[in-house]
């Protein structure tokens, strides 16, 4: 003989047994929907008239929307960190594209002064062998280099070359001849001689 006059699950399967128990059918879960999409938790007279409109007890309508509840919150949840998911791999996309930016602009930033001080170095060396030229220029031309054996040069007007087919009528000519001991140096009388200008 078996004791406990028969099986809880058959039970069920059957109709019977404990209606708390009972699965609900696809007419009563549609009901409870409805009712759930207007009110998310029923007052008892609510809950009293549902459960007897779908024919469950009021304690089984409770749980029903109990666990409703806490489906809906744990499904706004996961919507909500899905967005929080979505907006965080966003940013981490647009920090790595700041920082390639970031790395590109110091490249050319880079590149900028490099090419500044290249400019500026050009510019410093240009400068200063173009005042040397020029101060070259200006001692070969009286008498040569303060080093020169030269002891004193004269700057004067050579009388056998006025210089008016080159020069204006109003123009002095002026030659500058360095001298050695009283005497013009052959080197310069021999290039005036050779030009026509003695």
């Amino acid at each position: 003989a078996r004791c406990g006059g028969g099986d809880g699950d058959g039970g069920e399967m059957d109709g019977g047994g404990d209606p708390k128990k009972r699965r609900l059918t696809d007419e009563q879960v549609h009901g409870l929907e409805l009712s759930f999409r207007e009110e998310r938790k029923l007052e008892t007279g609510r809950k009293v008239h549902l459960a007897a409109e779908l024919g469950l007890d009021p304690k089984q309508v409770a749980v029903w929307f109990q666990n409703r509840r806490a489906r809906h919150k744990s499904k706004l949840m996961e919507e909500e960190f899905a967005k929080l998911k979505h907006a965080h791999d966003a940013a981490i996309l647009h920090k790595c594209h700041l920082e390639n930016e970031l790395l590109r602009l110091k490249e050319r930033l880079g590149a900028t002064e490099e090419e500044v001080r290249r400019l500026r170095s050009a510019a410093g060396s240009h400068g200063a062998s173009g005042n040397g030229g020029d101060a070259a220029e200006a001692v070969g031309a009286c008498g040569g280099s303060p080093s020169s054996s030269f002891s004193t040069g004269t700057c004067q007007q050579h009388p056998g070359f006025s210089g008016a087919d080159v020069l204006g009528a109003d123009d002095d000519l002026m030659m500058c001849v360095p001298e050695y001991g009283g005497y013009a140096d052959s080197s310069v009388v021999e290039w005036f001689s050779l030009y026509g200008l003695i």
